[in-house]
């Protein structure tokens, strides 16, 4: 095996010289403290592919055994035929032994292919194992490096702090906080943080992209998100610019007790007819009579993000017969986990934007405005409230990340001492590599 030892005064150097030596994948196999200097034993990734089992292994299991029985054949003599005449009958024929001997490959062809896959299962454990081994030294040494610099810069146990408070991920923050500019630290940083997120979410410069250019918009989302009262609103927007002539409301939600009922009260409000869809083949009659109509808004039945009927619901809106522009609404009452998967289940082959509901409701925004900008979404507007049209804003950056650090935890079980952030940032290993937050760190 390749090892190679690398030897220096701190966590962090070492691990630099590791990377610069064997490479960003290199395989730690120990690590320790030798006389005040952190030792650490690597070997590169190339050696794991080397890990096959050997040739002469598999061809002494591929050897067909019968060929050992040939030499019965040699003692055949012909005048063994006289004194003893029955042995002849058998001596002279030994095609009869030699042909069973000869079947015996056929059943026992399957052995070198068994053998072969039992070699192949072990090596792939062992190849767990070390991806095993190698995540748990990752995790260990990111502690231990964090805890270090924690200790030698404070201000960025503050920064993270800060960020993991409001709501941001453990990999978000840590992303920012290395790579913030050795000219922001005597600012103390923040600023540039909530200038670096600010840029990273992309939002609408106007409204003026959905009223004025029109087109059909579709409302997805899970249950008891605000689709229906969002719908709602951007209908209230669109009648007070255009008027109630260019609008036409479509809801294909027949599930929901009331749900349609709630949408038509809206639309008998506004002067709009609201149409009622059950299947692809009623939303295609339906926009083509509203082909005229400058907006069409269809307002969805909710779903849960893990129900299998969201994809017949994304291929319907998509093969429509129209340019159906989807709009997912996100809660900022639910977790990072979960918003994520909302968005990764329902992005299908492409969201328009999305819009972000129950703000008012939200202890933190951060895990929402984290989801958006990791998965560069557009963001049109922000629901924060109940009120038809009032409690609907178009999304201004600058203003939801203040709004974000402005909503901090106050709950001592939710907020970070010293001693809990290395544990923290070494869990988010992985989730910094994510190629989502590469631009993140644009100040």
């Amino acid at each position: 095996m390749n090892v190679k030892k690398f030897t220096a005064n701190s966590s962090r150097e070492v691990m630099r010289l590791v990377r610069e030596t064997l490479g960003e994948d290199a395989v730690i196999l120990s690590n320790r403290s030798v006389n005040g200097h952190v030792e650490i034993l690597a070997v590169a990734s190339e050696y794991m592919s080397s890990l096959t089992p050997p040739v002469f292994e598999k061809e002494a299991l591929a050897a067909p055994m019968p060929k050992t029985l040939k030499p019965a054949a040699l003692p055949v003599k012909k005048e063994s035929a006289m004194p003893r005449p029955a042995a002849p009958e058998l001596l002279q024929q030994p095609a009869a032994p030699v042909k069973k001997a000869a079947a015996k490959p056929v059943s026992s062809a399957k052995k070198p292919a068994t053998s072969s896959e039992v070699v192949d299962t072990r090596l792939k454990h062992v190849m767990s194992e070390l991806r095993s081994m190698r995540s748990m030294f990752e995790t260990k040494l990111a502690e231990i490096s964090w805890g270090t610099k924690q200790e030698r810069e404070p201000l960025c146990a503050d920064l993270m702090r800060e960020m993991l408070t409001a709501g941001f991920s453990p990999g978000m923050a840590r992303y920012l906080v290395e790579n913030l500019p050795e000219s922001e630290k005597a600012n103390g940083g923040m600023q540039w943080v909530r200038r670096a997120l600010s840029r990273n979410l992309m939002t609408v410069d106007n409204e003026d992209v959905l009223l004025d250019k029109g087109g059909v918009f579709a409302l997805v989302g899970p249950t008891g998100v605000g689709k229906t009262t969002t719908t709602a609103k951007l209908a209230a927007r669109f009648v007070m610019r255009h008027g109630a002539g260019k609008l036409a409301l479509i809801t294909t939600d027949g599930y929901r007790i009331g749900g349609f009922e709630q949408l038509r009260i809206y639309g008998k409000i506004l002067g709009v007819m609201v149409h009622s869809v059950k299947d692809q083949a009623d939303l295609r009659i339906a926009l083509d009579e509203l082909r005229n109509k400058h907006t069409v808004l269809i307002d969805t039945v909710g779903m849960s993000q893990r129900d299998r009927m969201v994809a017949d619901q994304i291929a319907m809106l998509s093969n429509a017969g129209s340019d159906v522009k989807r709009l997912l609404c996100l809660s900022a009452t639910s977790t990072g986990e979960t918003l994520n998967e909302v968005v990764q289940t329902y992005k299908g082959d492409g969201l328009a934007g999305c819009i972000m509901t129950k703000v008012d409701e939200a202890a933190t925004t951060g895990n929402v405005l984290d989801v958006i900008i990791r998965q560069k979404l557009m963001l049109y507007y922000v629901a924060n409230g109940q009120r038809v049209p009032e409690d609907l804003e178009v999304a201004d950056s600058h203003a939801l990340i203040e709004h974000a650090f402005g909503l901090r935890r106050q709950t001592p079980a939710y907020t970070f001492n010293n001693d809990e952030l290395p544990m923290v940032v070494a869990n988010s290993v992985k989730t910094v590599r994510d190629e989502r937050l590469q631009g993140a760190g644009r100040g």
